[in-house]
């Protein structure tokens, strides 16, 4: 598998999300190195999921910067987001049930050209080889973890130099996060850096190189 990386870190500066009228992220400070695993974590309603989707271009952000590869990409519709090279799993297994897999990794890649896209599709179905006999399976009808790794396809299939995975084990038995850890460490060695949020402490202290801990908005 090959991945677009280059050689800058992603970094959140002084982050500040307003949703409601108040602060739900105040000032925080991170960096994501390519080619590595920094968790974020903190108890429900420490502001994770809202750090990553302003990052993501998905809630705006009231101040502050997010730098990637030395361009301040903070303000910019999620989809240019996307295009220069930061992609986001969200929280919950977004697919699109009632598509197929297949259509499902062809939408993800609607920006490439059909060759590219091709072997996209490729890539991402020798990462996730169970989703190879599930491509005319509506998405709808898989199996959690199944979805969970569509969902990573789909983010994957554009060769992001980032990952942004908001809570990877997410509604997950056990025995199924177990088949994606592998997942998750061979798509940093190929130089993608991630941000990874998780629920279980265990976990993501095993997956990552950096801890960031988040308390009422703020790193501790």
């Amino acid at each position: 598998m090959t991945s677009a990386v280059g050689s800058g870190n992603l970094q959140v500066r002084q982050l500040v999300v307003v949703r409601g009228g108040k602060p739900v992220v105040n000032g925080i400070q991170l960096s994501v190195r390519p080619a590595s695993v920094t968790a974020l974590m903190g108890a429900n309603g420490a502001g994770k999921t809202s750090t990553v989707l302003a990052i993501a271009g998905v809630v705006p952000a009231a101040s502050g910067s997010v730098v990637l590869d030395g361009l301040d990409i903070q303000g910019l519709p999620a989809d240019a987001i996307r295009r220069l090279g930061l992609a986001t799993v969200r929280e919950g297994h977004q697919v699109l049930r009632e598509l197929t897999v297949l259509d499902n990794l062809r939408a993800a890649g609607g920006d490439l050209r059909e060759r590219q896209l091709v072997q996209a599709v490729d890539e991402q179905l020798a990462l996730f080889p169970e989703l190879a006999t599930r491509l005319r399976s509506r998405a709808g009808d898989l199996s959690g973890g199944q979805q969970q790794m569509v969902s990573l396809a789909q983010a994957m299939i554009v060769r992001p130099r980032f990952l942004l995975i908001d809570e990877l084990s997410f509604g997950l038995a056990p025995a199924v996060v177990a088949r994606l850890v592998p997942v998750i460490q061979r798509i940093a060695a190929t130089g993608v850096g991630i941000l990874l949020i998780e629920q279980f402490t265990t976990l993501a202290l095993a997956l990552s190189d950096h801890v960031v801990v988040m308390s009422r908005g703020s790193v501790s």
